[in-house]
């Protein structure tokens, strides 16, 4: 997380708030990019998540992402939040297209 103290969101439900990767500075190729031609980042670090999402039987739905699992969700999924100067996204868990696994 960017920001040293707590994070003061408590996402509800099955949304979880995500710290987005920053956007790359250039190209494979090396040629330095401007900030009107730079991708939106579409990947990032799962800072906080809800309880999960109540079922239609009252039963929590265990989540499947938790705090610290770097996901990938798509381009235009969530809403981009701002707290103390930290540009945050929050999204369901449904919008989550992968978990990064690292391989060791």
């Amino acid at each position: 997380m960017s920001a040293k103290k707590a994070l003061n969101l408590k996402p509800l439900e099955d949304r979880i708030v995500v710290e987005p990767s920053e956007a790359e500075e250039k190209t494979a190729g090396g040629i330095l990019l401007p900030d009107s031609a730079k991708e939106k980042p579409q990947c990032g670090t799962v800072v906080a998540a809800g309880p999960g999402r109540v079922l239609d039987s009252g039963k929590v739905a265990e989540m499947n992402v938790a705090v610290g699992d770097q996901v990938i969700y798509g381009k235009y999924s969530g809403s981009d939040v701002e707290v103390d100067g930290v540009t945050y996204k929050i999204l369901r868990e449904s919008d989550v297209l992968a978990k990064v696994v690292k391989k060791d």
